[in-house]
């Protein structure tokens, strides 16, 4: 079945902000998904890699164990972004529903949690294999997890906060 494109209104380009459809919102919540999952499979796949990889007996048992814990914090992620899709084909399937875009939103939200530990673990680890410094290492990681925090979290909830904010003083 081939993807049907939507052209939006011409009030879409006039305007600076419009409600979206429900079925605006349902194709957006998808199109998300679809960008998020494809760059959490490769890291996936570079970490399944990476134990075959000789340089990966270079690190102690407890960094292998810690390495095991990001590969299990991305299958997390990627069952967490994939959930939506399952759940449509099963329970609605050819439905639109308001249920639908939020349920797939909470999933999409969610799976940025563990992706970014898995991050921030194998980062740690790898800046450890370079540096060869613990502290050091563990400061990149410490930095690249708020980091993605704050661009993935805080950034949005501030919008939210402000937006609310903003209706407040119009009421």
């Amino acid at each position: 079945m081939q993807a049907r494109l939507i052209p939006m209104s011409s009030d879409y380009h006039n305007s600076t902000q419009r409600s979206a459809t429900l079925e605006e919102e349902t194709r957006t919540t998808i199109e998300e998904a679809r960008m998020v999952l494809p760059g959490i499979q490769a890291l996936f796949g570079f970490q399944l890699v990476a134990v075959f990889n000789g340089r990966f007996q270079d690190l102690t048992g407890v960094e292998q164990v810690l390495h095991l814990i990001a590969l299990l914090m991305v299958a997390i992620a990627v069952g967490l972004i994939m959930t939506p899709a399952a759940y449509h084909r099963i329970a609605e399937r050819g439905i639109v529903s308001r249920k639908f875009v939020d349920l797939a939103s909470r999933f999409i939200e969610c799976a940025m949690l563990p992706l970014m530990f898995g991050i921030a673990i194998d980062l740690f680890l790898l800046a450890r294999l370079i540096l060869k410094q613990v502290p050091l290492s563990a400061a990149v990681a410490i930095a690249m997890l708020l980091i993605l925090l704050t661009l993935w979290y805080v950034f949005p909830w501030t919008a939210v906060a402000l937006r609310a904010r903003r209706r407040e003083h119009k009421s």
